[in-house]
């Protein structure tokens, strides 16, 4: 590491609150642990955690840096000790737990993969959160098999967007809500059936409408709270709600009887504190079952603006507003 710069430009939370508290910060380079790759950031994604995390309500997992940004791109610019798969001046993306908001962030060589090619470093940084997410929940978690369906909660969100496009080139029926005809309209672009606008259509009429009354087999949820009842009434018998997040509150009320009665799972999970043998795991399907599907263009990012990094404030603000369709990502 001789010939790289000692310090780098980032971004720091000076103290929970609003956009405001995210601080242009000068920090030394972070050194590649064993295993580790050190990135040199072209681009970096805006998540709704990055939001959580910076008004205090999601603990950083510890030995995780305390910068935000749980996704790049870039070339790895050195390598620790016991790295094999990469090699100085590779381009990757590569999911981590912390520090994505700087020129510089050391990465588990094990979670990065190449960048598809013909994807741009803004395009590949948007990649690693929703995509480790998705498939880690859709698949692992809830088991959607070939032929089966699914209902994406928040299609028009990055997750959302993954979630269609996945599932909808892996041959399975999706549906989506989101939260206005334009978003709606974005969703059935991507690959769903059906797109419900939620602020004037009952989800779970309309799902059961569009199913003959069955419901669908998986729904990806990141919204809990008073949905959860809803979400039942929309699966069929022996169907999995998992949740990914509770924008509309952690707690909610149940009826037992109906879970027991047609067999429902409830389950849900955060990626952020698993080791990185388990997202390694991830990583690897990923590359095997996904990555082809993205160069051969049947599933697309979808990037609704890039800020450079100095103006994470902003990206921070319009991730709140909930007006962006797909992902934000941060350049350098």
């Amino acid at each position: 590491m001789s010939d790289l710069p000692t310090k780098m430009r980032c971004i720091e939370i000076a103290r929970p609150g609003g956009p405001e508290v995210l601080t242009p910060a000068e920090r030394p380079l972070p050194a590649p642990k064993p295993g580790e790759i050190l990135v040199k950031v072209a681009a970096a994604g805006v998540n709704r955690p990055d939001v959580l995390q910076r008004m205090g309500s999601y603990p950083v997992p510890p030995g995780a840096s305390d910068l935000p940004g749980l996704e790049i791109a870039g070339e790895v610019a050195a390598c620790g000790a016991e790295v094999t798969k990469w090699k100085v001046g590779d381009r990757v993306c590569a999911l981590v737990s912390g520090g994505g908001y700087a020129e510089y962030c050391a990465a588990p060589a094990a979670q990065a993969l190449p960048v598809p090619q013909g994807l741009s470093p803004v395009e590949a940084a948007s990649l690693p959160e929703t995509f480790f997410t998705v498939w880690s929940n859709v698949y692992d978690r809830a088991g959607l098999k070939p032929g089966e369906s699914l209902l994406v909660q928040g299609g028009s969100s990055g997750i959302g967007v993954t979630a269609i496009q996945m599932a909808a080139a892996m041959g399975n029926r999706v549906f989506a809500t989101a939260g206005s005809d334009e978003k709606c309209a974005a969703c059935l672009r991507l690959g769903a059936e059906r797109a419900i606008n939620y602020r004037t259509q009952d989800f779970a009429a309309e799902i059961r409408s569009a199913t003959g009354g069955k419901g669908v087999d998986v729904i990806l949820d990141m919204v809990g709270g008073d949905y959860a009842p809803r979400e039942l009434k929309c699966l069929a018998d022996e169907g999995r709600l998992v949740f990914i997040a509770f924008l509309r509150g952690p707690k909610t009320e149940l009826d037992i009887n109906e879970l027991m009665r047609r067999r429902l799972t409830l389950t849900g999970s955060t990626l952020r504190p698993r080791p990185v043998e388990f997202k390694a795991a991830i990583a690897r399907r990923l590359q095997e079952r996904v990555w082809p599907l993205i160069e051969a263009g049947r599933i697309r990012p979808v990037i609704h603006r890039s800020f450079p990094l100095a103006e994470a404030r902003a990206a921070h603000a319009l991730m709140e507003s909930s007006q962006h369709i797909g992902k934000l990502v941060l350049t350098l």
